[in-house]
């Protein structure tokens, strides 16, 4: 072979490369004025050590000022190319379910678009299911870091607050105090920790399929307890998932779809047999079933409180000393949440939303405190409150 062939194919192999560093220059020379903050952790990132370039994830059709809006926004798709496992296990748990729960949920779905689509409230943080799924809720832009996804101040953001305060009763029970105390913050594979730490139960083995037993609503059917199942129906018609009269209603397709109850006994048990083994990776097997075992019953004893109420203000609707709302069924609507014509039935969505969630989430999450006066402290007092509030009610009808 001649001198001059093996040049030009020299030149032909060396073409892509330079293309690369072209279209990286090209990037480069905007963005590092423009959003030198996106390019500072892009370099500090594995893709840019892999050389992972822009055109990969956003495409090539944005190449200037003008057309900004040709640059494709990554999904789990995207992803997909490279992590085939870590998006496939996305697809099939909760995270990627969670802008459809958002849609399904009739309040959530009729607020400003400001507050949804544009992200500035519920919609933030269910955005992780949003257009199948977006990874970057958790591996934040543009580092995309698997040791800062690792930490539990990456669920913070979305899994605290009024509904679902699930890293501040974390952080705040012996597991998360332990974990800070020793200032474990050099992020060990989930699992090797000391103490657990939010993946290590719901990301097991580093799993991206998050799932939980009971689910976020903490309801399952059929119930082999009957009086136990009783109270869940009073609050799946308070729901507004079953009718007055126990079929289920079109709101029974959304709980499915989003996956937001346990509608088997399989269902649940393979669940709750995936995070006890965790929990006997550090303790036995009798102490493992026995705070297991109390968690249940208090969720129980939280869904007798919650059916009671429930009852007293659907009372009120049937003897017609609350008018019946055009859109409601006999019973009060929980998922109306802070739009409701009453105040006794706003008490009643704070006692479902709040305190009902404290407590049995406080339960499983070991935080005595949370549980107790955050969680069913509050219940008695909503459910004291609510009694008095109807009974001055039928006292003012008389």
């Amino acid at each position: 072979m001649k001198k001059t062939d093996s040049l030009f194919i020299f030149l032909l192999l060396l073409l892509p490369a330079i293309s690369l560093a072209q279209e990286k220059d090209l990037c480069l020379s905007c963005h590092q004025g423009l959003t030198r903050g996106i390019v500072k952790d892009w370099e500090a990132s594995k893709h840019f050590q892999n050389g992972v370039d822009c055109s990969i994830c956003h495409g090539d059709q944005h190449n200037s000022a003008s057309n900004a809006h040709l640059a494709i926004m990554p999904n789990v798709e995207t992803c997909e190319g490279c992590h085939t496992d870590q998006a496939g296990q996305f697809k099939e748990g909760k995270h990627a379910l969670a802008w459809i729960a958002m849609n399904a949920m009739p309040k959530t779905a009729s607020q400003p678009e400001e507050i949804m689509d544009g992200l500035k409230g519920c919609g933030g943080c269910h955005r992780i299911g949003l257009d199948g799924g977006k990874c970057d809720a958790c591996h934040t832009r543009h580092k995309f870091s698997r040791e800062e996804a690792r930490n539990p101040l990456a669920c913070a953001t979305c899994h605290m607050g009024f509904d679902h305060p699930q890293y501040e009763m974390w952080s705040t029970s012996k597991h998360g105090v332990i974990f800070q105390m020793e200032k474990n913050f050099q992020m060990e594979p989930s699992g090797t920790d000391r103490v657990p730490r939010c993946q290590t139960c719901h990301m097991i083995e580093g799993t991206h399929r998050v799932m939980t037993a009971w689910g976020f609503m903490g309801l399952r059917l059929p119930e082999e307890d009957k009086k136990w199942e009783e109270w869940r129906l009073t609050i799946l018609k308070g729901l507004g998932v079953l009718d007055p009269q126990g079929n289920p209603t079109s709101r029974m397709d959304v709980v499915k779809n989003g996956k937001v109850a346990r509608l088997s006994s399989e269902e649940w048990k393979a669940e709750r047999e995936r995070i006890v083994k965790v929990c006997k990776g550090c303790h036995s097997n009798s102490y493992v079933k026995e705070n297991f075992d109390r968690a249940d019953a208090i969720l129980k004893q939280a869904d007798s409180l919650m059916a009671e109420a429930i009852t007293v203000v659907e009372g009120l609707y049937q003897d017609k000393i609350l008018k019946k709302q055009a859109d409601y069924p006999m019973f009060p609507d929980l998922l109306k949440f802070y739009d409701v014509p009453t105040s006794i039935e706003l008490k009643l969505y704070v006692m479902f939303l709040e305190h009902r969630m404290r407590t049995f989430q406080g339960a499983f999450h070991i935080n005595p405190d949370y549980m107790h006066w955050y969680g069913w402290a509050e219940m008695k007092r909503d459910l004291w409150e609510i009694n008095e509030e109807a009974k001055k009610m039928r006292e003012s009808k008389k």
